[in-house]
């Protein structure tokens, strides 16, 4: 049987060989694409093979295998262009990064996290634009993110809980945190919005999972009232926007802000917050993939509301829309709906005006998401435009992510592990990393 350090570096491997080997096709844009996909896929055997050898938290196998799979689903949906090939190179890159936080403990982990923040921040500096401020907060956001996390790797208890939890809220968004989460949706190149929307909240809960029973009761009070508004205030800036990937990345920050509300008012997290995140975390890769398809046959810069009537002459593309949209509301049976009600049927949760306010923002959703696909989809149609259905990449790109959805759904416990809830600040002596 393989150690458990051993298949963690067998993991973190594939994926850094596979971006080396990429960079001998750079020159040929179509070869990338099948090899940096091809790589995604051993990267998913190999977490496949080596499972049982892993140590460690249970979510961090859940989301061992939801990575890879979004790094094939949004390389899949992503055009074949030369402009394309270094977000294809760096998607490897973040994989194998973040399977080394879900399967590495302690110094290496966290190291490993600011890793991410740190690439991140540069990827935004690099494609910053006076017309995007937005991206100076994300560039600000996620360097206060990397610091916290070395923070936290050297201070003791409560202060590396602090710290962990202040980390959490950059990857995992929370307001006032939320400008990297929003910045890196939005303003990143080719696919590497959609495999971001699913890395930074799995590794951003799986460090909130370790540190929310450790901080004080107070700063958990404060916490949930920061979720609760940020859920009402996503909802409604979601509600406003006019541009689609803003939209999404307010929508997902809604849903994210219901974890932090509850984790933050039980203290514990569970299987059914783990299944939420990462539910959530795919819908929303599926969506941004989803409109990727219509940016490739109508510019990136296409204004949503002068395309309409795309189910007329996109079927396939109009079905699996609809059926991400129907998940993204949080519809059974998908992943969204089963990790929400796991969340409210929760003993800690009970009836309160915080209560009343989460589910106002998740009934939000079928106005802002169904808003926009309905129009999509079902308004006027222009036979003006040119209207191709999804290619077989494209169309298998879209299918897994909604079988996924499924599966997660139906088999939510199963799959994330046993539930154990996170111990609490008298169990979590080795919680930082000692000198």
């Amino acid at each position: 049987m393989i150690e458990a350090p051993s298949a963690s570096i067998g993991l973190v491997g594939a994926p850094f060989v596979g971006a080396l080997l990429s960079l001998a096709c750079r020159s040929k844009p179509e070869r990338l694409k099948f090899c940096v996909i091809m790589t995604a896929v051993i990267s998913g055997g190999t977490v496949v093979g080596l499972a049982g050898s892993l140590t460690g938290p249970t979510e961090g196998i859940l989301f061992s295998f939801l990575l890879p799979l979004t790094a094939v689903v949004s390389l899949m949906g992503q055009p074949v262009h030369p402009m394309h090939r270094s977000s294809s190179i760096m998607t490897l890159l973040f994989l194998g990064l973040g399977l080394g936080v879900l399967t590495q403990g302690g110094l290496a982990g966290k190291i490993l996290t600011a890793a991410i923040a740190a690439f991140i921040a540069v990827l935004l500096h690099r494609h910053h634009t006076q017309l995007w401020p937005i991206s100076r907060w994300g560039i600000a956001t996620y360097g206060l993110g990397a610091g916290a996390i070395l923070a936290a790797a050297f201070a003791d208890l409560p202060l590396s809980a602090i710290a962990s939890l202040l980390a959490g809220a950059v990857l995992l968004p929370l307001v006032p945190l939320h400008g990297g989460y929003l910045a890196a949706l939005t303003r990143l190149p080719g696919n590497l919005p959609s495999f971001l929307s699913v890395l930074l909240p799995v590794i951003g809960v799986h460090g909130v999972d370790a540190a929310i029973g450790a901080v004080p009761e107070g700063l958990a009070g404060v916490v949930a009232i920061l979720a609760v508004g940020s859920a009402l205030y996503s909802a409604i800036k979601a509600l406003a926007q006019s541009r689609v990937q803003l939209r999404l990345a307010y929508g997902s920050l809604s849903f994210m802000s219901i974890l932090w509300w509850f984790a933050a008012s039980a203290r514990v997290t569970g299987p059914s917050t783990d299944a939420f995140v990462g539910a959530v975390a795919l819908v929303t890769s599926g969506l941004l993939v989803s409109w990727q398809v219509v940016r490739t046959r109508f510019g990136d810069d296409v204004d949503p509301h002068s395309i309409s009537g795309l189910a007329a002459s996109m079927p396939r593309y109009a079905v699996l829309l609809s059926l991400l949209s129907l998940a993204a509301i949080g519809l059974p049976p998908f992943g969204v709906f089963a990790g929400f009600i796991g969340l409210l049927l929760a003993p800690t949760v009970s009836f309160s005006i915080a209560l009343l306010c989460i589910l106002l923002a998740w009934l939000s959703a079928s106005w802002y998401i169904l808003d926009l696909v309905q129009h999509l989809l079902f308004g006027t149609h222009r036979p003006d435009l040119p209207h191709t259905d999804l290619n077989r990449a494209e169309f298998a790109s879209l299918l897994l992510v909604v079988l996924a959805l499924l599966v997660l759904g139906i088999l939510p416990a199963r799959l994330v592990g046993s539930g154990v809830p996170t111990p609490t600040t008298s169990e979590t002596e080795s919680f930082a990393w000692k000198k």
